[in-house]
């Protein structure tokens, strides 16, 4: 199987960081203040959409910018660039009643993971 990324430079990158940023021009699906419905997926190979939030509500709070999409990235489905954004998440809205009322939750997220609430 191939790989992403030569063994020979893992030291180097780990010791200095690593970014998957991307100058890709993609336009971005939403806006600060955009409400957004996180998607219910189940994919079987890798994702970096936290469970919690599946199938819950947001509001978009910051476009961080174009980043390579690790889904397709992992499985060697190309680099599929697109916008990260942080997602704000209210606690009530992901664990109930019980949670504190003020308290929220920031994720980053990936466009694909996302669809707009009008």
């Amino acid at each position: 199987m191939p790989t992403m990324f030569a063994a020979a430079g893992v030291d180097d990158l780990v010791k200095t960081g690593g970014s998957c940023r991307v100058s890709a021009d993609v336009k971005p699906r939403f806006k600060p203040g955009a409400k957004v419905l996180v998607r219910n997926i189940n994919p079987v190979s890798h994702t970096r959409l936290p469970q919690y939030v599946r199938g819950k509500r947001g509001v978009i709070q910051h476009d961080h910018g174009v980043f390579v999409f690790p889904d397709t990235n992992a499985v060697l489905n190309g680099e599929k660039p697109q916008h990260v954004y942080s997602v704000m998440f209210s606690a009530r809205d992901l664990w109930g009643a019980e949670a504190p009322e003020k308290d929220k939750l920031y994720i980053d997220l990936f466009d694909d993971y996302m669809d707009p609430i009008p």
